[in-house]
């Protein structure tokens, strides 16, 4: 279970308040200028202002906890430097492919290993990745036109984008693609059922194909006790039914059926 909620807050044209100096703040002041942010460094006129967003980065821990509580009394998220149980939101270490960003996030944990897995990733994903995500925005409208409905529209995009598919986006010429896909894309038909067979109540234990299939799956059915983890790995937004209710799959939607089976015996 995740304890913290991802989420990209935009502050381009925004003042944001750092506090401190030396090696501990400037990062975060590089942070918030790379995401177009205005540094503040007064922490009465970011109260009298009514700032939202605010780092501090003193080197004494005492004026480091005396200024979050100030602050957090004033209505504003707080992140202190190497501080996590005083943060109300940590940063990752950032991918950029813009307007693609990937977040890696530690909740505090270690920001070594955060930055070692983007630099991981890094290597693999693509520069195009960013002209990929724009082109798929420009054709935004007739895509609506194409597929009216929006469950249609969503599997003909995860047809595309998957591994192998007409876009997937580890590939570099995919950006060049997309308007040759949108004129030869056609409506949706009938999907088979793909049967998962646990056997483990671990998620590592899932293959790259069936972690695949759960992360496009429009509708999981359950059959017998599914571990949580398990179904974490399933979009938040697919419908889960137990095998008992269902009966046929809807035309186009990606079925799985997720099978437990006693593997503590």
């Amino acid at each position: 279970m995740i304890s913290s909620l991802p989420l990209f807050h935009r502050i381009k044209g925004q003042k944001v308040l750092v506090l401190g100096d030396g090696d501990a703040a400037e990062p975060k002041k590089r942070l918030v200028q790379r995401a177009g942010g205005i540094i503040e460094d007064d922490m009465q006129r970011a109260i009298d202002e009514g700032l939202r967003l605010a780092f501090v980065a003193y080197d004494d821990p005492r004026a480091c906890e005396n200024a979050a509580i100030n602050l957090r009394c004033a209505g504003m998220l707080v992140n202190v430097v190497d501080m996590p149980d005083l943060c109300d939101f940590t940063t990752p270490s950032i991918l950029d492919r813009d307007p693609v960003l990937i977040a890696v996030g530690t909740g505090g944990a270690s920001a070594g290993l955060a930055k070692h897995l983007r630099l991981r990733l890094e290597r693999i994903l693509p520069q195009s990745l960013g002209r990929l995500a724009k082109a798929l925005f420009n054709v935004r409208a007739r895509l609506r036109e194409k597929f009216p409905e929006g469950a249609e529209r969503r599997r003909a995009i995860d047809d595309a984008l998957r591994e192998g598919g007409a876009l997937d986006p580890f590939e570099i010429e995919s950006a060049d693609r997309v308007e040759k896909w949108l004129s030869d894309s056609s409506k949706s038909k009938v999907e088979p059922v793909y049967d998962i067979l646990l056997s483990s109540s671990d998620p590592e234990d899932l293959t790259l194909r069936q972690s695949r299939l759960l992360g496009i799956a429009d509708i999981i059915v359950l059959i017998g006790e599914i571990p949580g983890p398990i179904l974490s790995r399933a979009r938040a937004d697919a419908k889960q039914i137990d095998a008992a209710s269902f009966t046929s799959p809807e035309p186009g939607a990606n079925v799985v059926r997720l099978i437990a089976v006693n593997w503590a015996t």
